[in-house]
């Protein structure tokens, strides 16, 4: 195993096999199909992506939040400290929902009640998963805003949403999040909606907070930057499939499938000697109605090959760790050699 390997090899949720489809009057979506990750102990673990690819649809069918209907859980499973949380009732789903895993949502002044206070809606976790009586539940609330940098917080925790700017709002909602010290967080774009000086001190608080708390981080995104200061772990996620997974280091100097070389030539970098222009992905997604028979990539992949349109790759590892998988069949041995993606065989493997 690999140093990282070692450090993670506690797994602290599992997922395997996760499908997921939606029933709609055009016909069904098949909006996740056959995702398999784990996440370690004290890991951030980012999922990119286009929108539409399956990100967002895949944490909420964990943390059981799929609109039921038209949404469905298929197959799969997700363990959480190996036990199954897929398709619980309600009464169960809340044993772990916001108690075991918290969720930081993408826009929080949608996701927060606009006629509580924030120490209220803070305390209502509190009271409800650790029945803490109303005066003790709002002064771990105060202590929470605190502990999430609010200036003032014992002011703040009396005031509503609106009250809020959105980068106190985020903090709020980090705070609620950490309020029964969930063993995994998910934050969904969490910096989306903020400004660049804004974004950079809710990723610095997000790790300072997974230090102190020992927690693990999914973290679901499309900002290649993001990925480059968080993460230890990166899935690469397209069409509903991972198509891609490795350490961030990886991923980002060992690509090895043409969307996430995509992804790359269209990301910005300010360094002078990189200067040059961006490189859009043309094309599509496809047509999840109907997915394809073979590769998803394959009308918009600039090496695609005959097979790629007809038939599914394997998942080539691509070390000897087993931490960087590609499933792609510019991996398999006999396939050509391809300018900028990293291949089995290459002289640094392993």
């Amino acid at each position: 195993m690999s140093e990282m390997d070692d450090t993670f090899k506690d797994n602290v949720l599992e997922v395997e096999n996760l499908n997921v489809e939606f029933s709609t009057y055009g016909g069904v979506v098949q909006a996740v199909r056959g995702v398999n990750f784990s996440v370690g102990r004290g890991e951030t673990l980012a999922i990119v992506g286009e929108s539409g690819c399956g990100k967002s649809v895949t944490v909420q069918s964990i943390m059981g939040l799929l609109p039921t209907p038209p949404g469905k859980i298929t197959a799969g499973e997700a363990r959480l400290r190996g036990n199954n949380i897929l398709n619980l009732p309600a009464k169960e789903a809340n044993k772990f929902r916001g108690v075991e895993i918290g969720m930081i949502f993408q826009d929080p002044m949608t996701s927060l009640n606009p006629t509580m206070t924030i120490g209220d809606q803070i305390s209502e976790t509190l009271m409800v998963h650790r029945h803490l009586s109303y005066s003790d539940a709002s002064a771990k609330a105060v202590a929470l805003l605190e502990k999430t940098r609010i200036p003032e917080a014992k002011k703040r925790a009396a005031q509503y949403p609106f009250e809020f700017s959105g980068g106190m709002l985020q903090r709020a909602m980090i705070a609620q999040s950490l309020a029964c010290n969930p063993s995994v967080l998910i934050a969904d774009e969490p910096t989306t909606a903020l400004d660049v000086t804004i974004q950079a001190q809710i990723l610095e608080l997000m790790s300072e907070l997974q230090k102190t708390e020992d927690m693990s981080i999914i973290l679901i995104t499309h900002d290649l930057a993001v990925v480059a200061k968080m993460a230890d772990r990166v899935a690469v996620m397209y069409a509903g499939q991972i198509v891609e997974m490795g350490t961030v280091d990886e991923i980002f100097y060992e690509s090895a499938h043409p969307y996430t070389m995509g992804l790359k030539e269209a990301m910005p970098s300010n360094r002078k000697d990189r200067a040059k222009k961006l490189t859009p992905i043309e094309g599509s997604p496809p047509d999840l109605f109907s997915p394809p028979a073979g590769c998803g990539y394959f009308a918009r992949c600039p090496h695609a090959m005959a097979l790629c349109e007809t038939k599914q790759s394997e998942e080539f590892i691509l070390t000897s760790s087993s931490s960087h998988f590609s499933k792609c069949w510019l991996q398999h041995p006999e396939a050509p050699k391809t300018d900028g993606l990293f291949q089995v065989g290459d002289d640094h493997a392993g």
